[in-house]
């Protein structure tokens, strides 16, 4: 599953809505979330995003492999929590040799846990179910944003699948040439580094052409631009973006209506 594509259904009800839409119900989500560290807020928003997951027309077995990275971030900041805790308060959950797991600590890390799940489902479901051309359309329309950089930063989005296939290519290639680290973690290092200039090489070149291409196909001519796609922002968008708003407010007030509310600045 790759982001930079839309993996979704596109007859699914929110991946039809307008790309700014999605992208700002996002990040009203994601806002209060910056504000507050007690653990029922995230917990809130994380099973209302997960009810709505079948909705955006992801399936779940993609959803699962491409958040591999959050389930390793959520799993280091539960230990360093539990391991490197300032104040190790409450009571002993548990106690392994010297080790001791305080409820405080254990407490705050799940919380912290929970809180990158919460933050980066809804971003994540809204780019899954965007096509990179309909958010530049979008861009350029709705929040005037210069059509040479909208195009330039699609160009570039739509290169990075490239990029991943370079980067097998690379090592396929110099595996045939008997170029292999075997299990020397230092020269592991060193083939990742070399390999990886040569595919910073191939990328600026790539990236060279491009933009001569695009150059000579009027793309910085600085005339008016048409949109070969209409880009229509109706209700349903402003009912998402609402949605999301009472969702925020929702969850905050419930935490501070049970007492549960911690503010990042006290």
């Amino acid at each position: 599953m790759r982001v930079t594509q839309p993996v979704a259904d596109p007859q699914a009800p929110l991946a039809r809505r307008n790309p700014l839409a999605k992208l700002a119900a996002a990040f009203v989500l994601s806002f209060p979330l910056l504000a507050t560290l007690d653990p029922l807020t995230p917990s809130i928003y994380l099973a209302v995003e997960l009810a709505v997951v079948p909705f955006t027309g992801v399936r779940w077995r993609a959803l699962a492999r491409v958040m591999w990275p959050l389930w390793l971030a959520a799993a280091g900041v539960l230990f360093a929590q539990l391991v490197f805790a300032a104040e190790r308060t409450g009571r002993v959950v548990a106690s392994l040799g010297p080790f001791e797991i305080h409820s405080d600590p254990l407490t705050a890390g799940i919380g912290l846990a929970i809180r990158i799940f919460a933050v980066a489902l809804p971003n994540l479901l809204a780019f899954a179910t965007t096509d990179p051309t309909d958010l530049a359309d979008a861009l350029v329309r709705y929040l005037k944003v210069p059509a040479r950089f909208a195009i330039g930063a699609l160009a570039a989005l739509r290169l990075l699948p490239l990029l991943v296939a370079e980067w097998d290519s690379l090592g396929m290639a110099r595996r045939a040439r008997g170029i292999d680290a075997g299990f020397n973690p230092i020269a592991r290092l060193k083939l990742f580094g070399s390999t990886l200039f040569a595919l910073l090489v191939g990328a600026i070149r790539r990236g060279t052409r491009l933009a001569t291409a695009m150059e000579a196909r009027g793309f910085d001519s600085g005339t008016p631009r048409t949109m070969a796609r209409s880009q229509h922002f109706g209700l349903a968008d402003w009912v998402l973006i609402l949605a999301a708003v009472a969702l925020a407010a929702g969850g905050l007030a419930l935490s501070v209506t049970l007492g549960l509310f911690r503010p990042v600045i006290s």
